[in-house]
């Protein structure tokens, strides 16, 4: 389920919404919570689980680390719950990749290759993997308190930056778990900045995308298809993931939470390192404040 697609825009946003407003201000975390696995689980049920046990193993690493007053207790847990959500991620992200690279090297050593099964991607792991990783690390650093279960799942679940972020810090929306303000003018806004984002995505993204195909579909282009299909995939992935993002935090106010940004004109840098903190101002400030 897509942010542009029509099950999403004329169901399940309308469910969502009504179902969380009509929830008292107490219960709302479950409302977040069931309606972001439903829409996770909307692709595949079975990675929903893998979702759920990443929440419940870095709530559990947590709860050690609130409970432990010696520091080397502390740093085993923080450890274990960072080691155990960078090994799931790497296992899905580069397993198939070093496979295959075995089996390249069995076929030079004249060996039989490895027979695996493809292991499919699950979406969005690199940012409920973060946020877990980032959860963990700030009740460590007691920038955060250990969470309540339902209020960690619906953090790691939240849908509307769970398939392309931003990344969200823990610490950063703790208190907006505890206690956030739902004004008219802030879902008006998040509902203006939810349309903005999907023009960006379904009229400018998605109509240079048939170019983008062609352009790259060609054995041998011609220097001016070359530059085109560059100049219309710049337009095009731009466009997608600043789309998203604007969706992203557009449907974050709609529910009372205010999301970092995660654009800020990344095509004006001058530097390759102004290019990526302008690109994903989120995934550069989790790496610099966690890696």
């Amino acid at each position: 389920m897509v942010f542009s697609s029509s099950i999403f825009l004329f169901w399940f946003l309308p469910a969502f919404l009504g179902a969380y407003y009509a929830t008292p201000a107490k219960w709302r975390s479950y409302t977040i919570t069931i309606g972001s696995y439903i829409f996770y689980g909307w692709w595949r049920i079975d990675m929903l689980f893998l979702l759920i046990a990443v929440t419940v193993w870095a709530w559990g690493c947590s709860k050690m680390i609130e409970r432990s007053n010696i520091e080397s207790k502390r740093k085993f847990w923080v450890g274990m719950g960072v080691t155990v959500a960078l090994l799931t991620l790497g296992y899905y992200k580069y397993a198939n990749l070093l496979l295959a690279s075995l089996n390249s090297m069995f076929g030079i050593a004249g060996r039989d290759p490895v027979n695996f099964e493809y292991i499919i991607l699950p979406i969005g792991i690199s940012f409920f993997t973060f946020q877990a990783i980032s959860y963990v690390i700030d009740v460590y650093r007691r920038d955060a308190e250990a969470a309540p279960l339902i209020t960690l799942a619906a953090y790691s679940a939240l849908f509307p930056q769970l398939i392309a972020g931003p990344v969200l810090r823990y610490k950063d929306l703790d208190d907006q778990f505890r206690s956030r303000t739902h004004t008219l003018e802030k879902f008006g806004e998040g509902t203006l900045r939810f349309a903005q984002g999907l023009a960006m995505k379904v009229v400018i993204a998605d109509t240079v995308a048939p170019l983008v195909d062609a352009s790259f579909a060609q054995e041998s282009p011609q220097l001016l298809d070359a530059w085109l299909g560059a100049l219309a995939y710049s337009i095009q992935i731009y466009f997608d993931f600043a789309g998203y993002s604007s969706m992203a935090i557009g449907l974050g106010l709609m529910m009372g939470f205010r999301f970092i940004e995660n654009f800020d004109q990344p095509y004006s840098s001058l530097s390759i390192t102004e290019f990526w903190r302008r690109w994903h101002i989120s995934l550069s400030t989790w790496l610099r404040d966690y890696l």
